[in-house]
């Protein structure tokens, strides 16, 4: 039977210009001297990992990061392009990073640094260290005592725990500890900063940077605020317009009165595809055309349906209604993280680059 082509009743409309804006801004405020790569996990954080890495490695992105194996082996990548697992290599990993020559484990444990020295074939690995997260990583004192003796170590590198929070003595510890490991293993690189740690200054860049959410138009941090702009717009479609007479109430549990007559609007999304409860009587959207008002979402945020006050426009059946796309904004009314914003974007939107 042959497929017959149907577009979904929203999507995501995704800027490649501000995608490649965003990582270039960032590459630049690491230094001439570090090297800038991208965080691509969780599927491109939720744009679609491939198509990230297309357009960043066109823009000149050569090191990338992903969480596990598996995400490692649905991106197709080579030479000259860097992979990186940053979980490290389990025993049950070792089959697909023999099938996979070109990325390597960031090993985290003794255990894994002795699995990849036992099995790993002489490849090169990165290796993270612990200053202070307690998260992932070996600690400092596992380095002086030998624990990576014999092994091809890439990048050692280490995560800021408070990168987001400027003012953060911890920073400054971190920094101290991770930068006392230099020369301490023969490492052909270091790396600390992520999108917030870039914005630190330069003495966190090191020799590569890892950005992840402020690529996708995240704004970790008040220095960001002027220099990453969004890259992913929510858009859905009508499903139908009414007029709620005054004193009747939209959706479930009633929380929406109707203050006078009023036309509403539903539209075809929900929590279900990442649009969570949180944006119930706080969200807002506008026209496609973007040339029209603010359009609060009214009641409770259903699996599938918003509902949306059209107050003030022509707005009608089959339109396309855009939805906040400022994340620190929509962070704030909703209560959701910019992380959960992006990474929670389901899989029924079409993904539209432009």
């Amino acid at each position: 039977m042959t497929a017959v082509p149907h577009a979904a009743p929203h999507r995501l409309r995704l800027s490649a210009d501000a995608l490649v804006a965003n990582w270039r801004a960032l590459a630049r405020m690491s230094g001439a001297r570090a090297a800038c790569g991208a965080a691509v996990k969780a599927d491109g954080y939720g744009l679609g990992a491939a198509a990230v890495v297309q357009r960043l490695a066109a823009a000149g992105c050569r090191d990338l990061f992903v969480s596990s194996w598996a995400e490692a082996a649905a991106l197709p990548v080579a030479a000259p392009l860097g992979l990186s697992v940053l979980h490290g290599v389990r025993a049950e990993d070792m089959p697909l990073a023999a099938a996979l020559p070109h990325v390597r484990p960031v090993l985290n444990t003794a255990q894994q640094v002795a699995r990849w020295r036992d099995a790993g074939g002489g490849r090169a690995c990165d290796v993270m260290v612990d200053t202070g997260m307690n998260r992932l990583g070996i600690a400092p004192a596992d380095i002086a005592g030998g624990l990576l003796d014999g092994l091809v170590i890439d990048t050692l590198m280490s995560h800021l725990a408070c990168a987001d929070e400027p003012a953060a003595a911890m920073n400054r510890d971190q920094l101290h500890r991770f930068a006392a490991l230099r020369g301490a293993t023969r490492a052909r690189r270091m790396s600390l900063a992520n999108s917030a740690g870039i914005a630190l200054g330069a003495d966190y860049a090191f020799d590569l940077t890892r950005p992840g959410l402020s690529l996708y138009g995240g704004v970790p941090c008040p220095a960001l605020a002027d220099t990453i702009r969004p890259v992913v717009t929510i858009e859905a479609q009508l499903l139908q317009r009414r007029i709620v007479r005054a004193g009747e109430v939209v959706g479930y549990n009633a929380t929406w009165v109707a203050p006078a007559d009023t036309p509403v609007g539903t539209a075809n999304l929900g929590y279900a595809d990442g649009y969570g409860r949180g944006f119930s009587d706080r969200g807002r959207a506008q026209a496609v055309a973007g040339d029209g008002p603010w359009l609060p979402v009214i009641g409770r945020v259903s699996m599938d349906l918003v509902a949306l006050d059209l107050t003030g426009t022509t707005l009608a059946e089959g339109d396309w209604i855009a939805f906040d796309p400022d994340l620190p904004r929509a962070a704030a009314a909703s209560g959701r993280s910019q992380y959960e914003l992006l990474t929670g974007l389901g899989k029924r939107f079409d993904r539209v680059w432009a």
